[in-house]
Parts: C-alpha cells; structure tokens; sequence
C-alpha cells in the first residue's frame, strides 16, 4: 500500500442510492478496486450505502486507502462507514464539500441523483471561478450522462457558459480513458482557496 504522502488523491461523487440497477452497483465496485489496485487514494462522502459505499468497501478490500467526510447530520441517513483509513464528522456540507476539494487532485463523478449533480456544478464552477485548477473527469458509463452533455452544450450554446469553461471538464466513456487521464495528473500541493468562496 503507497504511503498517505505519495499517492494521488481521487474525490469520488456519486449516488448514494441502493434502488439502482445492478449494472451502476458493479461499477462502483470496479472503479473502487481500480483505483485502489492502481495506488489511488480516495476521498469521497463518508457513507457506506449506495454507490459510494461500494466504492469505498471495494477500495479498502483491494488495500487502498479511502479518506471519507460526513456531516453529522447525514450520520443516520448514509451510515458512516466505520473501516475506512480516515473518517472526519464534520458540522455542515459546505465544510464538506470544501474538505474534500482540499484533499483531492482529481474530481471523479460517477452516476448519481441530485446530490452528485450538484457537487459537479458546484466544483465546475469553483474551478471557473478560479478557487482551484484541478481536473474534473465524468465516468459517462452506458450513457448516463448523456443528458448532461446535452444540457451542458446547451448551456454554452445559448451564451451562458463561455466556450472555453468546457474545457474544465472532461466526460470520457470509458473507464481506460479516465485512468489515462488520472495516471497524467499531477499531485498538487496548492491549498484550495476556500477562502473566496
């Protein structure tokens, strides 16, 4: 297992839903074991049900080391995962969200309902704001996000995202392409500027 001070940072979102088909399920568990397999940390919400549970189990049975971040208030409804390397309990999901920007050098969004959604519009547009530079990559598995591109396109279409924010993000198909891009970033060691948010 790498050390806690070698080894790149992967921020997971995604759903935290277990009503989901059993194709989402096993590829959280294949992404967790991947990135674990790979030497990746991850950092990720805390919980232990849903796709982000799976994650997290499947990174920690593969010996990788999973850094999770919970608001106590979410404690009951997501089930704070008790094995992971590190947990933090923290007051709020600002302080969250914001904790596990600072951890990350790479965000990774998997399929997930409208608490992922919002952690992807939220990090876009921090790093369009200028509050980071780190890459943002959308696992667009058997299509998911097709509607998000659409949206996003759109968006920029209309006058509302300037071309060149699309260039902040990257939705890639496949899981090889995501690795490729990951295996090509570099560690940060800039402090996130939370402090103009």
């Amino acid at each position: 297992m790498m050390t806690m001070s070698m080894s790149k940072t992967v921020c997971v979102y995604c759903g935290s839903s277990s009503r989901v088909d059993d194709k989402f399920k096993q590829m959280a568990q294949d992404v967790g074991a991947a990135l674990a397999k790979a030497g990746y940390r991850v950092v990720y919400g805390g919980g232990q049900v849903g796709l982000m549970g799976l994650v997290a189990s499947s990174a920690l049975d593969a010996g990788g080391e999973v850094v999770g971040i919970i608001p106590d208030h979410l404690d009951e409804r997501e089930q704070r995962h008790e094995g992971l390397t590190e947990l933090h309990v923290v007051s709020s999901m600002h302080e969250r969200k914001a904790m596990m920007a600072e951890r990350a050098d790479i965000f990774l969004i998997l399929p997930g309902g409208l608490g992922t959604m919002d952690e992807f519009f939220e990090i876009v547009t921090w790093r369009q704001l200028g509050l980071h530079n780190k890459p943002i990559i959308v696992y667009n598995f058997d299509g998911y996000w097709e509607n998000l591109k659409l949206l996003l396109n759109t968006i920029c279409a209309e006058g509302f995202m300037k071309p060149e924010h699309q260039k902040h993000y990257r939705i890639l198909d496949t899981f090889t392409d995501i690795m490729s891009d990951i295996e090509g970033t570099v560690p940060t060691t800039e402090r996130f500027k939370e402090e103009l948010i």
